[in-house]
């Protein structure tokens, strides 16, 4: 396989993992009514924990991150370094809008923790640092993921090999994840409409 066809592969791959939504398949084979249709309609971890506790929440935020892992060892073992953010981007798309839950999923905060945790694992933990001193301070969950989501960002760029290209695949992730997150942010500052 050519370099470019490796990394479409890997594109490609990245898209149909993140599109496995966890929340979706464990409340399905629990008897459990579709996660997305409660709360905040999202079926990320947070919501998971406001329908049916901690456990379930801690399960499913497990799972994604666990994907993410190993979505980025596939990817740093095969394509060069300033790919492998761009790989990232196609996992979030998968888990944004994924091909086997009719297009409507989360919001990738949990699988871009689980790929950085990876590629810049000392980020990662700055990562969750962030997450939770935002959270300190705002005490709402989606502030708490922008902060975290930047973190994130700036690790997964650096590790990138400085190389401008991987840089941009770490913005255009982080500016996705606070596009999917644009139902609260017309709550909190534009209103409801």
């Amino acid at each position: 396989m050519t370099d470019w066809a490796t990394f479409i592969f890997m594109l490609v791959a990245a898209y149909v993992a993140g599109s496995i939504n966890f929340s979706i398949l464990a409340f399905r084979f629990s008897g459990r009514e579709d996660p997305r249709h409660h709360g905040s309609g999202n079926p990320g971890a947070t919501n998971v924990y406001r329908q049916a506790g901690i456990g379930w929440a801690a399960a499913v935020l497990l799972l994604d991150v666990g994907r993410a892992v190993l979505t980025a060892l596939a990817a740093e073992a095969l394509v060069p370094s300033w790919q492998v953010p761009w790989v990232g981007v196609g996992l979030i798309l998968g888990n944004r809008f994924p091909c086997f839950h009719r297009f409507k999923g989360g919001k990738g905060v949990a699988n871009y923790l689980g790929f950085t945790a990876v590629v810049a694992p000392l980020w990662a933990a700055l990562g969750v640092l962030a997450w939770g001193a935002a959270h300190l301070v705002w005490h709402t969950p989606f502030l708490s993921s922008f902060a975290m989501v930047g973190v994130l960002a700036a690790g997964t760029a650096i590790a990138g090999a400085g190389n401008w290209r991987g840089g941009i695949g770490a913005v255009v992730t982080a500016l996705f994840i606070v596009a999917c997150h644009h139902r609260n942010i017309r709550e909190r500052w534009g209103g409801k409409g």
